[in-house]
């Protein structure tokens, strides 16, 4: 599948404007998946995942095409999430509460594979709290642990996503765990 991307990114170095939007096609889920656990809104992740694209788009002169081009794209779409966090009001959560309901928010909203009905809202209760909680982390952890976690990325992609060394991952990594674990003790 990299070595298609690296085809098309070629074509669009080139001129084909039409092979970017098989690159978006392809990317524009999982982009969109990250603006949104990094936002907690879908609007702002669908602004940000669409100006993610345009800004690769008019930057594409700039990628290394020795690199993978699916980590230059997280890393300016988690820069333009950080940026749209610093820029919000400070009482603004990524769990905010959905006007016109009772405490029901968007992942209470969730569908489950859980069969007891119980269960399944204990489940959504903690999958809530625990994102909630990550959602209260400095940004400097949460977007880690979002990446390593959330979205499965190596340390070294994490490394390149975010243009940190290997080691800074590892350290914020480990006290952005810590700080969550602190936070979770009781539950």
């Amino acid at each position: 599948m990299d070595l298609m991307i690296k085809e098309k990114i070629k074509q669009v170095k080139k001129g084909d404007q039409s092979a970017f939007e098989d690159v978006v096609t392809f990317y524009q889920h999982k982009i969109y998946q990250h603006c949104y656990r990094m936002l907690g809104n879908a609007h702002e992740a669908e602004d940000i995942a669409q100006e993610a694209f345009i800004r690769a788009y008019t930057n594409i002169d700039s990628y290394d095409i020795n690199r993978k081009f699916s980590t230059w794209l997280y890393r300016i779409a988690t820069n333009l999430t950080i940026d749209r966090i610093r820029k919000r009001k400070p009482d603004y959560y990524l769990d905010a509460e959905v006007k016109g309901t009772d405490g029901l928010n968007m992942y209470s909203q969730l569908e489950s594979d859980t069969i007891l009905p119980e269960a399944e809202v204990e489940n959504l209760e903690l999958k809530s709290y625990i994102h909630h909680e990550i959602s209260e982390l400095p940004p400097k952890y949460r977007s880690i642990i979002i990446l390593r976690y959330l979205e499965e990325f190596s340390l070294q992609e994490i490394s390149d996503i975010l243009d940190i060394p290997l080691g800074t991952v590892k350290t914020r990594i480990h006290r952005g765990r810590e700080a969550l674990r602190k936070k979770l003790r009781h539950v």
